[in-house]
């Protein structure tokens, strides 16, 4: 049984998300299809902004769908948006300092397990850079990050730990769904906005799930 933040189908592990097939199914928290919410979110965390960057791993199977989707719903409201690539440790620096020479005023950071391993890592960089920086899981905020919005993944686990209970009773994985995340979270950090020189709307706060002070 799996549980990551990427599609399975793509990546060969499933034949299909409804039945999985095989000896293997899993928890899903899909956070390619969210980019486009996370462009709504980072215009509204700084109006006006001229550039907005995606930092992206090129070899990820969902990084052309989520470029592809960032791409249409920035031309749809006139926005400009860069992507910067990187594949290992190394390429962070030379990343950022593309951001920079882009003048981007807000980074994105790619929907991919390589980013979500290397959170305290990146975090360090957006904070040197004074980098406002949307995270895809909670668990970057507490460490310094500045926001982040997608799936759950205590709920993730919550659900894996559901299906490994129906798999110890006998239920056959292949017959049981991918399950797909259900809720999604907004987590701010108002201790880097300030350091940042940041005011959050306060549209924003009332949507948070969780206020870090």
């Amino acid at each position: 049984m799996f549980v990551g933040a990427f599609d399975p189908v793509k990546a060969g592990l499933v034949a299909s998300l409804n039945r999985p097939g095989g000896n293997i199914t899993g928890v899903t928290f899909i956070g390619a299809s969210l980019g486009a919410k996370r462009l709504e979110l980072a215009r509204e965390l700084v109006p006006n902004v001229g550039v907005i960057a995606l930092l992206t791993h090129p070899h990820s199977p969902d990084a052309l769908e989520e470029l592809h989707d960032l791409q249409i719903a920035a031309k749809t409201v006139g926005q400009e948006l860069v992507a910067v690539t990187a594949t290992s440790d190394r390429d962070f620096e030379a990343a950022f300092a593309s951001v920079v020479r882009h003048r981007a005023g807000v980074l994105l950071i790619g929907s991919d397990p390589f980013f979500f391993q290397r959170n305290e890592q990146l975090v360090a960089l957006a904070t040197r850079h004074r980098m406002p920086a949307i995270y895809q899981i909670g668990e970057s905020v507490p460490q310094g990050g500045l926001m982040s919005y997608g799936a759950s993944v205590p709920d993730a686990w919550r659900l894996a730990g559901t299906y490994a209970g129906k798999i110890l009773k006998g239920e056959k994985p292949g017959e049981l769904p991918v399950v797909q995340p259900t809720k999604f979270e907004l987590v701010i950090n108002l201790k880097t906005a300030k350091a940042l020189g940041l005011e959050i709307p306060a549209t924003l706060l009332s949507r948070a799930d969780e206020v870090i002070e």
